[in-house]
């Protein structure tokens, strides 16, 4: 079992930024992905950002050039940099964990981007 606590989520204004941590705990593969997800209200939940235990990296284009995912393997900790910020990105965000077959989410964290 691999348990994910997120934090940083909040209010931003457009234009403006919000980092995201999320750390993994529990029984953790040494090699597996760790991302984000987010889904707004009335949509489907979607891939915002993952990395691999490499350092390779995979962005949705909605959000490439505007967050960058990083990484501390030896914490077991994701970040996600969001600048750049537009009302879009409301959404609950989602930390996510995987390794083979097996995969953790996290409770979720609010993102508001609003004026």
């Amino acid at each position: 079992q691999v348990q994910l606590v997120e934090s940083g989520g909040g209010l931003a204004q457009p234009g403006g930024s919000l980092r995201l941590s999320c750390a993994a705990s529990g029984s953790i593969f040494a090699i597996n992905t760790m991302g984000w997800y987010r889904q707004a209200p009335g949509k489907q939940r979607e891939l915002v950002a993952v990395i691999n235990t490499v350092g390779s990296t995979r962005y949705s284009d909605s959000v490439r050039g505007r967050f960058t995912i990083s990484r501390e393997n030896a914490k077991n900790t994701v970040y996600l940099q969001m600048d750049s910020l537009k009302p879009e990105d409301t959404a609950v965000y989602y930390c996510y964990y995987g390794s083979g077959s097996k995969g953790s989410w996290g409770q979720g964290t609010q993102v508001t981007v609003s004026s």
